[in-house]
Protein backbone atom coordinates (compact mmCIF):
# COMPACT_ATOMS: atom_id res chain seq x y z
CA UNK A 1 0.00 0.00 0.00
CA UNK A 2 1.37 3.45 -0.95
CA UNK A 3 2.12 6.16 1.57
CA UNK A 4 -0.47 8.46 -0.10
CA UNK A 5 -3.16 5.79 0.31
CA UNK A 6 -2.28 5.30 3.94
CA UNK A 7 -2.41 9.03 4.55
CA UNK A 8 -5.61 9.45 2.54
CA UNK A 9 -4.38 12.59 0.82
CA UNK A 10 -7.36 14.52 -0.67
CA UNK A 11 -7.72 14.42 -4.44
CA UNK A 12 -9.90 16.69 -6.59
CA UNK A 13 -11.20 15.07 -9.75
CA UNK A 14 -13.61 17.78 -10.94
CA UNK A 15 -15.39 20.99 -9.97
CA UNK A 16 -18.94 21.41 -11.19
CA UNK A 17 -19.72 23.84 -12.55
CA UNK A 18 -16.22 25.15 -13.36
CA UNK A 19 -17.25 28.78 -12.73
CA UNK A 20 -19.31 30.75 -10.22
CA UNK A 21 -20.42 34.14 -9.06
CA UNK A 22 -19.21 35.16 -5.60
CA UNK A 23 -21.54 33.36 -3.16
CA UNK A 24 -22.35 30.75 -5.79
CA UNK A 25 -22.15 27.10 -4.76
CA UNK A 26 -20.01 24.53 -6.58
CA UNK A 27 -19.63 20.80 -6.07
CA UNK A 28 -16.20 19.17 -5.85
CA UNK A 29 -15.84 15.46 -6.56
CA UNK A 30 -12.82 13.31 -5.81
CA UNK A 31 -11.59 11.14 -2.95
CA UNK A 32 -10.62 11.58 0.71
CA UNK A 33 -12.43 14.93 0.82
CA UNK A 34 -13.75 14.51 4.36
CA UNK A 35 -15.22 14.83 6.84
CA UNK A 36 -12.46 14.04 9.34
CA UNK A 37 -13.21 13.57 13.00
CA UNK A 38 -16.64 15.01 12.39
CA UNK A 39 -15.25 18.21 10.83
CA UNK A 40 -15.22 19.23 7.15
CA UNK A 41 -11.92 19.96 5.38
CA UNK A 42 -10.53 23.48 5.06
CA UNK A 43 -11.35 24.99 1.68
CA UNK A 44 -10.18 28.24 0.12
CA UNK A 45 -10.62 29.95 -3.24
CA UNK A 46 -7.55 31.90 -4.30
CA UNK A 47 -6.62 32.36 -0.64
CA UNK A 48 -10.10 33.28 0.63
CA UNK A 49 -11.62 30.87 3.16
CA UNK A 50 -14.76 29.19 1.78
CA UNK A 51 -17.78 27.74 3.53
CA UNK A 52 -18.29 23.98 3.17
CA UNK A 53 -22.04 23.30 3.08
CA UNK A 54 -21.85 19.54 2.56
CA UNK A 55 -18.96 17.12 3.15
CA UNK A 56 -18.58 13.50 2.10
CA UNK A 57 -15.54 11.40 1.29
CA UNK A 58 -16.11 11.65 -2.46
CA UNK A 59 -18.06 14.91 -2.75
CA UNK A 60 -18.28 18.29 -1.05
CA UNK A 61 -20.29 21.44 -1.72
CA UNK A 62 -18.53 24.80 -1.37
CA UNK A 63 -19.90 28.34 -1.29
CA UNK A 64 -17.54 30.71 -3.09
CA UNK A 65 -16.43 33.57 -0.79
CA UNK A 66 -17.77 37.05 -1.46
CA UNK A 67 -14.27 38.49 -2.04
CA UNK A 68 -12.93 35.55 -4.03
CA UNK A 69 -11.31 35.92 -7.44
CA UNK A 70 -10.39 33.35 -10.07
CA UNK A 71 -7.66 31.00 -8.94
CA UNK A 72 -7.04 27.75 -7.15
CA UNK A 73 -9.74 26.07 -5.11
CA UNK A 74 -7.75 24.25 -2.43
CA UNK A 75 -8.94 21.47 -0.14
CA UNK A 76 -6.73 20.84 2.84
CA UNK A 77 -6.74 18.16 5.51
CA UNK A 78 -4.12 17.08 8.01
CA UNK A 79 -3.01 14.54 5.40
CA UNK A 80 -2.35 17.01 2.57
CA UNK A 81 -3.72 19.51 0.04
CA UNK A 82 -5.30 19.20 -3.39
CA UNK A 83 -6.08 22.10 -5.73
CA UNK A 84 -7.86 22.82 -9.01
CA UNK A 85 -8.69 26.03 -10.90
CA UNK A 86 -12.06 27.76 -10.47
CA UNK A 87 -13.26 30.70 -12.57
CA UNK A 88 -14.92 33.35 -10.38
CA UNK A 89 -16.88 36.19 -11.96
CA UNK A 90 -15.46 39.67 -11.38
CA UNK A 91 -17.76 42.41 -10.11
CA UNK A 92 -17.63 45.39 -12.46
CA UNK A 93 -20.44 47.64 -11.22
CA UNK A 94 -23.28 47.42 -8.71
CA UNK A 95 -26.17 49.56 -7.51
CA UNK A 96 -27.95 48.94 -10.81
CA UNK A 97 -31.28 47.36 -11.73
CA UNK A 98 -30.97 45.23 -14.84
CA UNK A 99 -34.01 43.14 -15.77
CA UNK A 100 -32.53 41.38 -18.79
CA UNK A 101 -29.25 40.99 -20.68
CA UNK A 102 -26.69 43.76 -21.06
CA UNK A 103 -25.44 44.99 -24.42
CA UNK A 104 -21.75 45.11 -25.34
CA UNK A 105 -20.34 47.41 -28.01
CA UNK A 106 -17.70 46.42 -30.55
CA UNK A 107 -15.07 48.09 -28.36
CA UNK A 108 -16.12 46.06 -25.33
CA UNK A 109 -18.03 48.81 -23.52
CA UNK A 110 -20.91 47.36 -21.50
CA UNK A 111 -24.36 48.96 -21.27
CA UNK A 112 -26.84 48.07 -18.54
CA UNK A 113 -30.05 49.51 -17.15
CA UNK A 114 -31.34 51.03 -13.96
CA UNK A 115 -34.86 49.92 -14.78
CA UNK A 116 -36.80 50.77 -11.62
CA UNK A 117 -40.23 49.59 -10.56
CA UNK A 118 -43.01 49.81 -13.14
CA UNK A 119 -44.17 53.36 -13.79
CA UNK A 120 -41.50 54.95 -11.60
CA UNK A 121 -38.83 57.10 -13.23
CA UNK A 122 -35.17 56.76 -12.26
CA UNK A 123 -32.56 59.54 -12.50
CA UNK A 124 -30.46 57.40 -14.88
CA UNK A 125 -31.89 54.92 -17.38
CA UNK A 126 -28.73 53.32 -18.82
CA UNK A 127 -25.22 53.08 -17.40
CA UNK A 128 -22.03 52.54 -19.39
CA UNK A 129 -19.43 50.28 -17.76
CA UNK A 130 -15.82 49.94 -18.92
CA UNK A 131 -13.73 46.77 -18.71
CA UNK A 132 -11.90 48.15 -15.67
CA UNK A 133 -15.20 48.55 -13.81
CA UNK A 134 -15.78 52.27 -14.18
CA UNK A 135 -19.51 52.95 -14.42
CA UNK A 136 -20.82 56.27 -15.72
CA UNK A 137 -24.38 57.50 -16.40
CA UNK A 138 -25.07 57.37 -20.14
CA UNK A 139 -28.78 57.92 -20.73
CA UNK A 140 -31.70 59.44 -18.82
CA UNK A 141 -35.38 60.00 -19.49
CA UNK A 142 -36.54 56.51 -20.57
CA UNK A 143 -39.19 55.16 -18.22
CA UNK A 144 -38.46 51.58 -17.13
CA UNK A 145 -35.63 50.98 -19.60
CA UNK A 146 -35.64 47.22 -20.21
CA UNK A 147 -34.12 45.63 -23.32
CA UNK A 148 -30.82 46.68 -24.90
CA UNK A 149 -29.42 45.80 -28.33
CA UNK A 150 -26.90 47.08 -30.85
CA UNK A 151 -27.86 47.27 -34.51
CA UNK A 152 -25.52 45.84 -37.18
CA UNK A 153 -24.41 49.44 -37.73
CA UNK A 154 -23.38 49.85 -34.09
CA UNK A 155 -26.29 51.99 -32.82
CA UNK A 156 -27.74 51.32 -29.37
CA UNK A 157 -31.48 50.67 -29.01
CA UNK A 158 -33.43 50.58 -25.73
CA UNK A 159 -36.96 49.37 -25.02
CA UNK A 160 -39.33 50.86 -22.44
CA UNK A 161 -41.77 48.34 -20.99
CA UNK A 162 -43.86 51.15 -19.44
CA UNK A 163 -44.22 53.14 -22.67
CA UNK A 164 -44.33 50.26 -25.15
CA UNK A 165 -41.68 52.06 -27.17
CA UNK A 166 -38.20 51.48 -28.53
CA UNK A 167 -35.63 54.28 -28.61
CA UNK A 168 -32.57 54.78 -30.79
CA UNK A 169 -29.64 56.31 -28.87
CA UNK A 170 -26.71 58.18 -30.40
CA UNK A 171 -23.13 58.25 -29.12
CA UNK A 172 -23.82 61.26 -26.88
CA UNK A 173 -26.70 59.57 -25.07
CA UNK A 174 -29.51 61.41 -26.89
CA UNK A 175 -32.56 59.21 -27.43
CA UNK A 176 -35.25 59.45 -30.10
CA UNK A 177 -38.34 57.27 -30.52
CA UNK A 178 -37.81 54.54 -33.11
CA UNK A 179 -41.10 52.63 -32.72
CA UNK A 180 -44.22 52.85 -30.57
CA UNK A 181 -47.22 50.66 -29.79
CA UNK A 182 -45.14 47.63 -28.79
CA UNK A 183 -47.33 46.62 -25.80
CA UNK A 184 -45.12 45.77 -22.79
CA UNK A 185 -41.86 46.00 -24.76
CA UNK A 186 -39.15 43.94 -23.10
CA UNK A 187 -36.40 41.98 -24.90
CA UNK A 188 -35.04 43.26 -28.22
CA UNK A 189 -32.54 41.91 -30.75
CA UNK A 190 -31.37 42.61 -34.32
CA UNK A 191 -30.69 40.17 -37.13
CA UNK A 192 -27.90 40.67 -39.67
CA UNK A 193 -30.32 42.36 -42.15
CA UNK A 194 -31.19 45.09 -39.66
CA UNK A 195 -34.62 43.79 -38.66
CA UNK A 196 -35.40 44.62 -35.04
CA UNK A 197 -37.39 42.06 -33.04
CA UNK A 198 -39.30 43.24 -29.98
CA UNK A 199 -40.86 40.95 -27.37
CA UNK A 200 -44.18 42.16 -25.96
CA UNK A 201 -44.59 40.06 -22.84
CA UNK A 202 -48.37 39.86 -23.35
CA UNK A 203 -47.73 37.40 -26.19
CA UNK A 204 -46.40 39.03 -29.36
CA UNK A 205 -43.02 39.25 -31.04
CA UNK A 206 -42.90 42.20 -33.43
CA UNK A 207 -40.53 42.60 -36.36
CA UNK A 208 -39.56 46.11 -37.42
CA UNK A 209 -37.79 46.23 -40.77
CA UNK A 210 -35.14 48.72 -41.88
CA UNK A 211 -37.90 51.06 -43.18
CA UNK A 212 -39.48 50.95 -39.69
CA UNK A 213 -42.53 49.03 -40.86
CA UNK A 214 -44.01 46.94 -38.05
CA UNK A 215 -45.15 43.32 -38.47
CA UNK A 216 -46.38 40.64 -36.07
CA UNK A 217 -43.64 38.02 -36.42
CA UNK A 218 -44.92 35.39 -33.95
CA UNK A 219 -47.25 34.86 -31.02
CA UNK A 220 -46.49 32.96 -27.82
CA UNK A 221 -47.86 32.44 -24.34
CA UNK A 222 -47.76 35.56 -22.17
CA UNK A 223 -45.05 35.96 -19.52
CA UNK A 224 -45.28 37.19 -15.95
CA UNK A 225 -42.15 39.31 -16.37
CA UNK A 226 -40.55 39.61 -19.81
CA UNK A 227 -39.68 38.09 -23.14
CA UNK A 228 -35.92 37.65 -23.52
CA UNK A 229 -34.59 37.28 -27.06
CA UNK A 230 -31.42 36.10 -28.76
CA UNK A 231 -30.67 35.16 -32.36
CA UNK A 232 -28.33 32.80 -34.18
CA UNK A 233 -26.38 33.26 -37.40
CA UNK A 234 -29.23 31.78 -39.46
CA UNK A 235 -31.81 34.24 -38.15
CA UNK A 236 -33.55 31.87 -35.75
CA UNK A 237 -34.88 33.61 -32.64
CA UNK A 238 -34.58 31.94 -29.23
CA UNK A 239 -37.12 33.20 -26.72
CA UNK A 240 -37.72 32.77 -23.01
CA UNK A 241 -40.83 34.05 -21.25
CA UNK A 242 -40.74 32.97 -17.62
CA UNK A 243 -43.97 31.87 -15.99
CA UNK A 244 -44.76 30.89 -12.41
CA UNK A 245 -43.98 27.23 -13.19
CA UNK A 246 -40.76 25.26 -12.79
CA UNK A 247 -40.76 23.56 -16.19
CA UNK A 248 -40.42 26.52 -18.54
CA UNK A 249 -39.26 26.41 -22.13
CA UNK A 250 -36.99 28.03 -24.67
CA UNK A 251 -38.91 28.62 -27.87
CA UNK A 252 -37.40 28.78 -31.34
CA UNK A 253 -38.87 31.08 -33.99
CA UNK A 254 -37.52 30.57 -37.49
CA UNK A 255 -37.11 33.45 -39.98
CA UNK A 256 -40.62 32.85 -41.36
CA UNK A 257 -42.18 33.18 -37.89
CA UNK A 258 -42.78 29.46 -37.31
CA UNK A 259 -42.68 28.70 -33.56
CA UNK A 260 -41.38 25.41 -32.15
CA UNK A 261 -40.44 24.12 -28.73
CA UNK A 262 -36.63 24.01 -28.57
CA UNK A 263 -35.99 22.97 -24.94
CA UNK A 264 -38.15 22.42 -21.86
CA UNK A 265 -37.11 21.85 -18.26
CA UNK A 266 -35.94 25.19 -16.83
CA UNK A 267 -37.00 27.15 -13.80
CA UNK A 268 -37.66 30.83 -14.53
CA UNK A 269 -35.41 31.21 -17.59
CA UNK A 270 -34.46 34.81 -18.31
CA UNK A 271 -31.74 36.44 -20.43
CA UNK A 272 -30.02 34.26 -23.02
CA UNK A 273 -27.35 34.42 -25.71
CA UNK A 274 -26.27 32.17 -28.58
CA UNK A 275 -22.54 31.45 -28.77
CA UNK A 276 -20.48 31.06 -31.94
CA UNK A 277 -20.79 27.25 -32.05
CA UNK A 278 -24.57 27.25 -31.62
CA UNK A 279 -25.09 26.47 -27.94
CA UNK A 280 -27.53 28.65 -26.03
CA UNK A 281 -26.52 30.08 -22.66
CA UNK A 282 -29.46 31.04 -20.47
CA UNK A 283 -29.88 32.40 -16.94
CA UNK A 284 -32.13 29.83 -15.30
CA UNK A 285 -32.55 27.08 -12.75
CA UNK A 286 -31.63 23.55 -13.87
CA UNK A 287 -32.43 20.58 -11.62
CA UNK A 288 -32.64 22.87 -8.62
CA UNK A 289 -29.35 24.66 -9.33
CA UNK A 290 -29.46 28.34 -10.24
CA UNK A 291 -26.95 29.89 -12.59
CA UNK A 292 -25.94 30.09 -16.24
CA UNK A 293 -27.10 27.01 -18.14
CA UNK A 294 -25.49 25.81 -21.37
CA UNK A 295 -27.74 23.94 -23.79
CA UNK A 296 -26.12 22.39 -26.85
CA UNK A 297 -27.71 22.19 -30.28
CA UNK A 298 -28.45 18.53 -29.44
CA UNK A 299 -30.47 19.59 -26.38
CA UNK A 300 -27.96 18.57 -23.70
CA UNK A 301 -28.13 20.94 -20.73
CA UNK A 302 -25.54 21.53 -18.01
CA UNK A 303 -24.70 24.25 -15.53
CA UNK A 304 -21.84 26.43 -16.83
CA UNK A 305 -21.71 28.85 -13.89
CA UNK A 306 -23.28 28.81 -10.43
CA UNK A 307 -24.93 31.90 -9.03
CA UNK A 308 -28.21 33.36 -7.83
CA UNK A 309 -30.26 36.28 -9.17
CA UNK A 310 -28.88 36.15 -12.71
CA UNK A 311 -31.06 37.93 -15.25
CA UNK A 312 -28.85 38.40 -18.31
CA UNK A 313 -25.84 37.29 -20.34
CA UNK A 314 -23.91 38.66 -23.32
CA UNK A 315 -20.64 37.73 -25.02
CA UNK A 316 -18.08 40.50 -25.32
CA UNK A 317 -15.98 40.92 -28.49
CA UNK A 318 -13.01 41.03 -26.09
CA UNK A 319 -13.58 37.38 -25.18
CA UNK A 320 -15.27 37.53 -21.79
CA UNK A 321 -18.82 36.62 -20.82
CA UNK A 322 -20.77 39.52 -19.30
CA UNK A 323 -23.44 38.69 -16.72
CA UNK A 324 -26.08 40.79 -15.00
CA UNK A 325 -27.82 40.04 -11.74
CA UNK A 326 -30.78 42.09 -10.57
CA UNK A 327 -28.35 44.66 -9.15
CA UNK A 328 -24.88 44.29 -10.67
CA UNK A 329 -22.70 43.58 -13.72
CA UNK A 330 -19.96 40.92 -13.75
CA UNK A 331 -17.58 39.43 -16.27
CA UNK A 332 -15.89 36.04 -16.37
CA UNK A 333 -13.71 34.05 -18.73
CA UNK A 334 -15.69 31.00 -19.88
CA UNK A 335 -13.78 30.54 -23.12
CA UNK A 336 -16.93 31.26 -25.12
CA UNK A 337 -17.38 33.64 -28.03
CA UNK A 338 -20.49 35.24 -29.43
CA UNK A 339 -21.88 35.72 -32.93
CA UNK A 340 -20.71 38.78 -34.87
CA UNK A 341 -22.96 40.33 -37.53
Amino acid sequence: MSISAKLQVPRIDAIHPPAALPQGEVEVTGSHLGPFGGFPPEVSVNGERALVTMSRADRIAVRVPYNATSGLLEIGTREGISASHLHVARLLSDGLHPVTSPAVSRSGMIYSTISGTRGKATPVSVVRVSQDGRGTPFLSGILNATGLAFSPGGELFVSSRAEGAVYRVDETGEATVYAEGMGVATGIVFDREGNLFVGDRSGTIFRIDAERRIFVHATLESSVSAYHLSIDALGNLFVTGPTLGSNDAIWKVDPSGEVSLWYRGLGRPQGLAVCHEGSVYVCACLHGQRGLVRITAEGEASLALAGANLVGVAFSPLGSTVLTTNEAVYDVDLGVGGICF
